[in-house]
């Protein structure tokens, strides 16, 4: 039985995707839901799998080729794979086919040469330079078998002679590879913040020595009390973001043309780093959660980004985000918007610094926060405001409880 393999139904927001990879060639065995393609949006990856035991018979879309949402990209034959004797060739065959269709359709350009997706990600794997690689595709395309002989050639030649091969003094190697969708979308939308918003960004530090003392005291606790929960920082800084959104309502809207819409909820943000690039996947309602499902939630969220697991749907939205560049040690910055939002709080590295404290010299542990703001909306006083209410409630978290 004969079943199309279709891409992904897409949100109004993803216009199509882009194929990935292909993880199962025509005429590999494929059990039930196993993996066979990775679908490559604006947001997030999206798995296609096998929708019964089986195999391919028919790859209708190339690695690198655009798609729509739920349009056909390949065949499937249900009960195939099998190792009969009598089967064994065709298989071979429609790789070959799909092989040539690859070389008919090549995505990118590398110099003069036109190499093919499929090529190009073997290359990567293999660490091979496709400048010295021959195409032998139509139009001295480099193909996926091209590839592979090069890969064979060095072991090949005696070891004496590539001893003798002359390697020039400073050579200067580049590698150039396509641009991922998910990329392209990530900076299109930087780029747009930095020319469509009049952004600013204002500064203050935060003593972490109450949170870290609180923490310290409570976090065995906490953590047999929520059923292995941890107590982290995010958890405070949501909490005490979304009571500084309560009070400064501008720094919670969006800017939607000429009109303004205020926000009666607050969805957070919180910006987590993936293989693939930035993603904000978002905390709905998060007034209505208490620190420990705050803390389920952002582990959760951040484990799954990492595996590529999250849906477009928990990317998309969101009131005000958050972002922490001190997990990767820096010290200060000037994180920018993620629109249509009109604010976003950056969090840094905790550093030692001597303080001045009541006249007296001390030693604390101090972090520096930045807000960024859009001031076509928020005025100066505002987005202060809403930063010192944040570090007020970070230096003492007992006016989170009371909302003070």
């Amino acid at each position: 039985m004969t079943i199309e393999i279709k891409a992904p139904t897409f949100p109004e927001s993803v216009q199509d995707g882009t194929v990935a990879t292909w993880h199962k060639k025509p005429g590999e065995a494929v059990s039930r839901d196993e993996l066979i393609v990775d679908i490559e949006t604006d947001k997030v990856v999206l798995e296609v799998v096998a929708p019964a035991d089986g195999a391919l018979s028919e790859i209708i879309k190339d690695e690198g080729d655009t798609v729509e949402s739920n349009e056909v990209i390949a065949k499937f034959e249900e009960g195939a794979g099998g190792s009969a004797g009598g089967e064994e060739k065709k298989p071979e065959a429609q790789e070959e086919k799909a092989e040539e269709k690859e070389a008919a359709e090549p995505s990118s350009k590398g110099g003069e040469q036109l190499v093919n997706p499929a090529a190009r990600k073997l290359a990567d794997e293999k660490g091979i330079d496709l400048g010295s690689v021959k195409g032998t595709g139509k139009g001295g395309r480099i193909t996926k078998e091209d590839v592979q002989k090069a890969e064979k050639a060095p072991a090949a030649a005696p070891a004496a002679a590539a001893a003798e091969v002359p390697v020039a003094g400073g050579e200067r190697v580049e590698k150039r590879v396509p641009m991922t969708r998910m990329r392209k979308r990530i900076a299109e939308r930087l780029l747009d913040a930095s020319q469509s918003t009049a952004m600013l960004t204002t500064f203050n530090e935060v003593n972490m020595k109450p949170i870290m003392d609180l923490r310290k005291n409570y976090k065995d606790l906490f953590e047999k009390t929520h059923n292995g929960t941890r107590l982290g920082f995010m958890g405070f800084f949501v909490k005490a973001a979304v009571e500084a959104l309560k009070r400064y309502s501008a720094v919670n809207a969006s800017i939607d043309g000429d009109d303004i819409v205020y926000h009666g909820y607050q969805d957070i943000g919180v910006a987590v780093s993936s293989p693939k690039g930035l993603v904000v996947p978002i905390l709905r309602n998060a007034e209505n959660m208490g620190l420990a499902d705050m803390e389920n939630n952002i582990r959760d969220l951040g484990l799954r980004a990492r595996d590529g697991k999250l849906s477009i749907e928990e990317m998309t939205g969101g009131t005000f985000t958050i972002t922490n560049g001190g997990v990767f040690g820096s010290l200060l910055s000037t994180p920018i918007l993620n629109p249509p939002q009109t604010a976003i709080l950056g969090m840094h590295k905790i550093q030692e610094r001597p303080m001045a404290v009541d006249g007296k010299v001390e030693i604390l542990p101090m972090m520096y926060l930045a807000l960024s703001y859009d001031h076509r909306l928020i005025d100066g006083k505002e987005a202060v405001g809403f930063l010192v209410a944040i570090k007020e409630m970070i230096e003492d978290p007992a006016r989170i409880l009371l909302e003070v």
